[in-house]
């Protein structure tokens, strides 16, 4: 009749919803009949979707494990147990070699009766592929990191117990700073990973009170003006409030700052405190390149460096990541004389988020 409206059958109606979920959805019944499989799906299963649906499961599943068998023979979950709900997250391969990740739900009319049908879940082991790769090398950085200061460490206890004798009191003296310089090197890097893990996971612990913010920054001014070369400027605005912060990390954040501008700029590094919107301001400036607008982003992600100075790249995430357990923030912006300012806003009160 003109004029009437082509009304959509429910299964359809219900696969074009499931075209918009972006994992493959696959329904089907005991006896193999399948009643839902979107596009997605279709794709992973390298099958035309139009005619997916006219095909068995046993056919249409086609995933096989790294001994040929099939996702069916496998699970078998419609002679699993009663009190089995669910398949877990395994990987497959499809026709064309590609993994697949899977999972299911098994489906009963009552809560202990047979297995009436399954929904399996299928999406691209593309992004666990990703994964895998960030964190093999994640395991490279960190290696070279640890190795380095251990070679030195290995090298010269070796020597000391070599030429023990043939050794004055200065040149074993002078070993055994080096030695000690490279253990400390190491404890600082493995509290570093240590603090990057809990800032990650949410376990990070905080014991904040109130605190002055320019005692604490003037003992890291002091503390690492003492071991360099370089002159580092402190300028404190009068009446400064106290700051709500865990001593220990706010002395964290500041000594990294500071170690950054020292080791990556050049010329005099200025430290100054003064009031801010929510509180205190620490503004850490140096003499050298700067850092681009575009790369500002980046300066907060894990192993990020530049340039041949060093560093382990996981100064800044922690800056960041502690500051803003605080309830503060972090930005960069270019020193007036050039070089780069990084600019920390710190709470006077609690401000830590839920």
């Amino acid at each position: 009749m003109s004029g009437e409206r082509k009304v959509e059958s429910t299964p359809t109606r219900l696969r074009s919803l499931a075209d918009y979920y972006p994992d493959g959805v696959l329904g089907a019944t005991r006896d193999g009949v399948v009643t839902i499989i979107n596009s997605q799906a279709a794709a992973l299963l390298g099958i035309d979707a139009q005619e997916a649906s006219s095909l068995p499961l046993s056919e249409l599943l086609r995933l096989l494990d790294q001994d040929g068998r099939s996702w069916l023979d496998v699970n078998r979950p419609f002679d699993s147990i009663s009190i089995v709900r669910a398949v877990p997250e395994q990987s497959w391969l499809n026709a064309s070699g590609e993994e697949v990740l899977t999972t299911a739900k098994l489906v009963r009319n009552e809560p202990l009766g047979p297995v009436v049908g399954i929904a399996v879940g299928l999406r691209s082991g593309r992004g666990r592929a990703r994964l895998d790769r960030e964190r093999s090398d994640l395991v490279a950085t960190v290696a070279h990191e640890l190795r380095s200061p251990l070679t030195g460490v290995k090298g010269f206890v070796q020597a000391l117990l070599n030429r023990w004798d043939k050794l004055s009191d200065d040149q074993r003296k002078l070993m055994l700073e080096t030695v000690n310089a490279d253990a400390d090197r190491l404890a600082r890097l493995i509290a570093e990973l240590l603090d990057v893990a809990r800032i990650d996971t949410g376990r990070l612990q905080l014991y904040p009170r109130e605190a002055s913010a320019e005692v604490l920054v003037r003992r890291v001014v002091d503390s690492i003006e003492a071991g360099t070369a370089r002159e580092i400027g402190l300028e404190v605005q009068d009446d400064l409030p106290d700051v709500f912060a865990d001593p220990d990390k706010l002395t964290q954040v500041v000594t990294n700052l500071v170690e950054n501008a020292i080791r990556h700029g050049q010329g005099q590094v200025c430290v100054r405190l003064a009031t801010s919107d929510i509180g205190v301001r620490i503004t850490v400036d140096d003499e050298g390149d700067g850092i681009p607008v575009e790369l500002r982003r980046r300066v907060f992600t894990k192993f990020w460096t530049t340039g041949d100075s060093g560093g382990s790249g996981l100064g800044m995430y922690i800056v960041g990541g502690l500051t803003r357990a605080h309830g503060g923030w972090v930005t960069i912006d270019d020193a007036p004389g050039g070089g780069a300012r990084v600019m920390v806003d710190w709470p006077t009160d609690d401000q830590r988020p839920e």
